[in-house]
């Protein structure tokens, strides 16, 4: 990338932006200690020693300190922001990991948020915030394209509005036109197809709607507006149908907890904006290759996409035919989510087929998944049947040793089956079904039982419970169960939600 040496400490004028009530962030700041990705460091009894360069938690809790979260979370005094902004300016310097195009996106967003609620204007803070918009506008992430360069494009469109730019406004909105439309599917999903990124990139063009509603600058913007809130109605409606009952969202691919705003919160934030529940239209969940069928007693989510986008498939994992599932809205079957951005093996695992709930034919993973974001030859996947009740798919990730997977579901009230089938393939696979990790599910001969559900198997040669590390938030895990079926050829999964008297007598024996 080429270096830019720009002068960072210079005065500037820059415009208080109105706005509504956004999102608050989460507490990452109290009493001298700083916490993000579940780790803590204190600095020092004050904020006068703050290592903006600290690498002792790697790279990603460092640039959450850079992102300055910090100024929008709750209570956080005008005092305290602008110490730690001048604190910031004090360390910067031209090797800076906070000039890196995405935190110095994020952070730009926050200041300036920060800075117009409290009508604060100084030339000095206004000139360094200036002097980083002018490296992030000729340091645009085009060699990683996706869900960063889409944060670039907003930030610098909050920049032009900030400093009454217009050729960053005119930069900002050719760019965001043009990847919202290659970046939003058909049916409303994010085309990285994590349901947590899905979440933080509504959350800012939430805030792009927020902006342009109050802020009149911009010949064009009007136009650019319709288009930011067709493309939530979209977004909006996606979260709706994949968010779980109890307003979770399944942890598929890079996807785990206390990163994302919550669905709620995001609902919330667009009826403030004037985008209502009432104006989503009811979405039949198609490009993003999810499926969901939804009943009284359960709510299952299917994957029958292939591995995407093709260019840039950081995010996904091997998990073709992969599938979770809540019973009287609590989790029974889940993704293990991710704890990690490391390039290590517990990342490696965190991505792998047998971190899912799907078939692994000798040991392998269904596409390459490597080098922490990296994923070599990819499983194509053929949808064989596509109705309401019934799924039937399969994919062809095994095809370089002569085997295929053909998965289908089929759904009833208060049941479904799982119908596996390898052909090309003599020797036995084995099927993974992971718990959550509140659950202690038990075999009885060809069952497992839970507190809400039954699996029994037809076909299958063993059943094993193993532990495995489930996990609940970056850097967090902890020991579940999963179930390893062992089985040739083909393998029937029936998965039935006990009565609720049967539940009543369990319970209370």
């Amino acid at each position: 990338m080429l270096k830019l040496s720009y002068p960072l400490r210079v005065d500037h004028q820059g415009f208080t932006v109105n706005l509504r009530l956004s999102i608050p962030k989460e507490l990452v700041y109290d009493n001298a200690c700083f916490c993000f990705l579940n780790r803590s460091y204190t600095f020092g009894e004050d904020l006068s020693n703050i290592d903006w360069e600290f690498s002792g938690y790697g790279k990603l809790w460092l640039y959450n300190l850079n992102y300055f979260d910090v100024l929008l979370q709750p209570k956080v005094t005008e005092d305290t922001g602008i110490y730690l902004i001048e604190s910031f300016i004090a360390a910067l310097h031209q090797d800076s990991v906070g000039l890196e195009p995405y935190p110095t996106s994020l952070r730009g967003i926050n200041w300036i948020k920060f800075l117009s609620l409290h009508d604060f204007q100084r030339p000095d803070i206004n000139g360094a915030l200036y002097a980083q918009y002018r490296i992030l506008e000729h340091s645009l992430e085009y060699h990683l394209l996706g869900n960063h360069l889409l944060e670039n494009a907003f930030s610098l469109l909050f920049g032009a509005f900030y400093f009454k730019e217009k050729r960053w406004f005119e930069e900002s909105s050719k760019l965001l036109v043009r990847e919202l439309n290659e970046q939003i599917l058909g049916d409303g999903a994010h085309f990285e197809l994590s349901p947590m990124y899905h979440q933080i990139l509504l959350d800012r063009l939430l805030d792009a709607v927020n902006l342009l509603q109050n802020n009149s600058l911009f010949s064009g913007q009007a136009e650019l507006l319709t288009l930011f809130v067709d493309k939530a109605l979209a977004m909006l409606a996606w979260l709706k149908a994949m968010t779980f009952s109890n307003g979770s969202i399944p942890h598929l691919n890079d996807s785990t907890d206390g990163i994302a705003p919550t669905s709620e919160h995001l609902f919330d934030y667009a009826n403030r904006l004037g985008i209502e529940s009432a104006m989503l239209k009811a979405v039949f969940l198609k490009e993003s290759g999810y499926r969901k069928f939804s009943t009284p007693r359960y709510e299952c989510v299917v994957d029958v996409g292939a591995i995407g986008p093709p260019y840039i498939p950081g995010h996904a994992h091997a998990d073709s035919l992969n599938f979770v599932l809540n019973v009287d809205s609590k989790p029974i079957l889940v993704d293990t989510a991710i704890s990690t951005y490391e390039k290590n093996s517990r990342r490696d695992e965190e991505r792998s087929t047998t971190a899912h709930n799907t078939v692994v034919v000798n040991g392998r993973n269904s596409s390459d998944v490597w080098g922490g974001f990296r994923v070599g030859s990819r499983a194509s996947v053929n949808i064989l049947i596509d109705y309401k009740e019934v799924v039937s798919a399969e994919h062809y990730g095994y095809k370089s040793i002569g085997a295929i997977h053909k998965r289908t579901w089929e759904f009833q009230e208060e049941q479904f089956d799982i119908t596996d089938i390898i052909t090309g393939q003599d020797e036995a696979v084995e099927a993974f079904f992971h718990f959550d990790h509140l659950l202690n599910p038990c075999r009885i001969a060809q069952t497992i039982s839970t507190e809400s559900a039954d699996m029994v198997f037809e076909g299958a040669i063993s059943i094993v419970l193993k532990t495995y590390m489930q996990a609940v938030g970056f850097n967090r895990t902890l020991n579940a169960k999963c179930a390893v079926v062992s089985f040739k050829k083909r393998l029937v999964t029936t998965i039935h939600c006990k009565k609720i008297y049967d539940r009543f007598v369990e319970l209370n024996r």
